[in-house]
């Protein structure tokens, strides 16, 4: 049995990982932002899908869809969190 730790912070760590991959293309590459939720969903999913296989324990569940779903709806959850901080840092 995992502790607790273990198991709230699989989505935030896929999330935050998202996040420096979008932010890291949005430096690097002339790529325009309306596509970065797509790659951070795409992102998400393959790193849902690799947890899932090398590192059951970390992603807490017992078969691949929703393993892909966690990874697909964290990397989205990067592109709502980065529009929060865009919103409000505007004002």
């Amino acid at each position: 049995m995992n502790s607790l730790f273990e198991i709230i912070t699989a989505i935030p760590a896929i999330t935050v990982l998202c996040l420096l991959f979008a932010q890291s293309l949005k430096v690097f590459t002339p790529l325009s932002s309306k596509h970065l939720p797509v790659i951070c969903g795409i992102f998400g999913l393959i790193q849902g899908i690799v947890c899932f296989y090398f590192f059951p324990d970390f992603i807490q569940t017992d078969n691949l869809l929703t393993a892909a779903t966690k990874g697909i709806v964290s990397g989205w959850a990067a592109t709502g969190a980065n529009q929060i901080v865009k919103q409000y840092s505007s004002e």
